[in-house]
């Protein structure tokens, strides 16, 4: 809770995730990052080779966007720290969740390359994808965090979360991914009083991070979405999609895509695969 007003400094509220991402790195003689990326079921979705040369000189010749992005990556990380790269290296990344799932194979990234170059990953971050940063404090952190940025420092600070109500929280991928880049430009793009709504947000974040009991939780979700999406000049998820669903659903992220969140009485997988909407996992299945 806390997206996108935590770019102008709003508190967020972010719970990290079972799944997650791994960087193995293996030196060899070659002047040359051999890199390989597996998804969930250990199929490849990405695998190349790029010049050490190349990172250094942030040639993005590659044959994809992926790729690209890569290079710039890992340039941005020899700049920070130049002693890392020599001679070269065997790299693999595995997700344990299904990439397409969007639970933050950018942010998991940014965050292990700068475990290995030993830098600074909000600034890794700022220098290559951009956004808040909340996700890398989640890659760093294995309890439910307040996150704020005040005056461009970032402030992390670990809660207690573990509400008695956890077996009514679910989660539902709405089949598509968002890209947050396009998600953060577009937010940026709109006039409103932005010290108004930080102040109504972290009101409301406050309200669900200490939140006793399942309408308290509900209630404060569904006045953020009511908020922002007036801010935003989009109808929250569940007026668009589940105008019939009997709880609070309230979108993640980047609005649009990814995830949805449903807070109800029932186990509601049944109604959002009649929706068309497969996947629905559980609270103690997804969160730490």
């Amino acid at each position: 809770m806390g997206e996108y007003t935590v770019l102008d400094g709003a508190l967020a509220f972010a719970v990290p995730t079972k799944s997650g991402q791994s960087l193995e790195v293996a030196g060899i003689a070659d002047n040359i990052v051999r890199w390989t990326s597996l998804d969930a079921d250990g199929s490849v979705w990405l695998e190349v080779e790029v010049s050490i040369e190349d990172i250094i000189s942030n040639n993005q010749s590659a044959a994809s966007a992926e790729a690209n992005m890569l290079i710039k990556i890992l340039h941005e990380a020899h700049t920070a720290n130049p002693e890392v790269l020599t001679p070269g290296f065997e790299v693999t990344t595995k997700l344990t969740f299904p990439r397409n799932w969007g639970l933050g194979t950018s942010s998991t990234l940014i965050n292990n390359v700068a475990q290995w170059f030993g830098i600074d990953a909000y600034a890794l971050l700022a220098n290559t994808f951009g956004g808040s940063g909340y996700d890398i404090a989640c890659a760093q952190n294995n309890t439910p965090i307040l996150y704020r940025i005040e005056n461009g420092a970032v402030e992390v600070t670990p809660v207690s979360f573990n509400p008695d109500f956890m077996n009514n929280i679910w989660f539902v991928y709405l089949n598509q991914k968002q890209n947050s880049r396009d998600a953060i430009a577009a937010y940026k793009q709109r006039q409103f009083d932005k010290q108004m709504l930080v102040s109504r947000i972290d009101i409301l974040v406050t309200q669900l991070a200490t939140a006793q009991d399942m309408q308290s939780f509900a209630s404060a979700l569904e006045k953020q979405e009511a908020l922002l999406g007036g801010v935003l000049g989009i109808a929250p998820v569940q007026e668009k999609l589940f105008p019939d669903f009997k709880g609070i659903v309230k979108s993640l992220g980047a609005w649009g895509g990814d995830f949805v969140m449903a807070v109800t009485e029932e186990n509601p997988t049944e109604y959002f695969k009649q929706k068309g909407y497969e996947t629905v996992v559980g609270w103690r299945e997804m969160i730490l």
